[in-house]
């Protein structure tokens, strides 16, 4: 009897838990079916509105037109950096992430409704015709760019090297908006220069993150240390560089690290979720090294940054940097067109989100700049853009050369507080050391 009753109780677990698996999936199946019925709802009011206005808009317009436009309004409810790319839009960035092209120089993104200046890239005409980061693009050309996306805007301001195109912008300290003139030119980024200080202090701008930037660097590397005076201490100069390609990032952070993550990526998807780690060559430079940064430092920037700051590789000093901690992946259509698409957040190797939030410098330091213009910056970071996802400076100026072939002191606080920590560095460490 007891057996019979062991058996009827199993008989009837075994019915229980089958229908709670069964209730459970159903439930599931409900859910999914919700969401199917949500979905097809909203395709049904658009299929509505399309009809409608191919049959009773005032002139015949082209449903291929509208469809783009409805594309383009789906990803503006994203946040700012996923969006759609006409042909000629995604063409645009592939020579762009190579190095080369037609242009003025400058990184721009949205904010409060306008085109803000991230950052002027070195020696373009942007630069040298004295745009700043902060400054906000009202017109292109005397014509209104109220409404208009990124790329709508970038695709205005490139153009044939020669031609001029004349921006019209608003800078805080300013009574009235700005115009310039500018003669656009092939932008040909060299990412990486180099001086020596002291002529022991190396010290290496990174401008931006493109294709040959780790090779670059490498040699600049190879050239600095390959003579007969061996290097106190390395400075990487990554202020107002907006980014650039992911794996560049990793491969300058590489350079300088011999272990452990030097970023983490996590998205809704298994693929988005990655761990990228350095690897030990076995001819990493281990002199002291100093980072500087600002809040013109953005996305691979950053990267580099956070990874040399947790692991202790290197001392940064400036101000908070930009905040982007997004990762973005460009997915081609069969049209020629492209979504560039939000997938992931990328984390520090402490395992610090960056996103709207930037890379706090172990050393706080303002830049001070020397004008009497009264021309004041307005700062924009991440956090400013419109729809961001949660989670500048001034330029400085180029130094001269003394007479021993070594650059001059510069007249850049940041960059000679760096060169003067530098120089004391070993005295410090015997202190430490006592």
């Amino acid at each position: 009897m007891k057996r019979s009753m062991g058996r009827l109780g199993i008989v009837m677990i075994t019915v229980i838990a089958t229908a709670l698996i069964t209730t459970a999936l159903l439930s599931d199946n409900r859910m999914a079916l919700s969401a199917d019925k949500t979905a097809y709802r909203s395709l049904k009011r658009f299929n509505e509105v399309l009809d409608l206005i191919e049959k009773n808009y005032v002139e015949t317009v082209e449903a291929d037109k509208i469809i783009e436009g409805a594309i383009k309004g789906m990803t503006s409810t994203l946040d700012p950096h996923s969006i759609y790319m006409t042909a000629d839009m995604y063409k645009e960035l592939e020579i762009e992430t190579k190095g080369s092209f037609g242009g003025l120089g400058i990184t721009i993104e949205m904010k409060d409704s306008f085109l803000t200046v991230v950052a002027p890239i070195e020696d373009t005409p942007a630069f040298k015709a004295g745009i700043l980061p902060g400054d906000r693009i009202l017109k292109i050309n005397s014509e209104s760019i109220g409404g208009w996306s990124i790329t709508e805007a970038v695709h205005k301001l490139r153009g044939p090297s020669g031609t001029d195109v004349t921006i019209t912008v608003m800078r805080e300290g300013l009574d009235k908006p700005k115009d310039f003139k500018i003669t656009r030119d092939i932008i040909k980024i060299k990412s990486v220069k180099t001086r020596r200080y002291s002529d022991d202090i190396g010290y290496f701008r990174i401008s931006s993150f493109q294709e040959t930037t780790s090779d670059e660097l490498k040699k600049a590397l190879t050239e600095m240390t390959g003579g007969n005076t061996a290097l106190k201490g390395l400075i990487v100069d990554l202020r107002n560089n907006p980014g650039g390609l992911l794996n560049q990032s990793i491969q300058v952070a590489d350079i300088f690290l011999k272990s452990g993550v030097i970023v983490s990526m996590k998205g809704r998807s298994k693929d988005a979720n990655k761990v990228y780690d350095a690897r030990d060559d076995g001819n990493e430079l281990t002199v002291p090294m100093i980072v500087l940064i600002n809040s013109g430092s953005a996305s691979a920037a950053e990267i580099v940054s956070g990874a040399l700051q947790d692991h202790k590789r290197a001392l940064l000093v400036g101000t908070q940097t930009f905040g982007k901690a997004s990762a973005q992946v460009v997915i081609p259509l069969e049209d020629g067109s492209a979504l560039k698409l939000t997938t992931s957040k990328y984390y520090t190797p402490n395992g610090r989100l960056i996103q709207a939030k930037g890379i706090t410098p172990d050393i706080v330091m303002e830049y001070q700049r020397n004008s009497a213009s009264g021309e004041k910056q307005t700062r924009i970071r991440e956090k400013d853009l419109k729809g961001h996802l949660e989670g500048t400076e001034d330029q400085p100026e180029e130094s001269k050369t003394a007479a021993d072939g070594s650059a001059a002191v510069p007249d850049d606080n940041q960059l000679k507080y760096a060169i003067d920590l530098l120089k004391s560095w070993d005295l410090f460490a015997r202190m430490n050391r006592s």
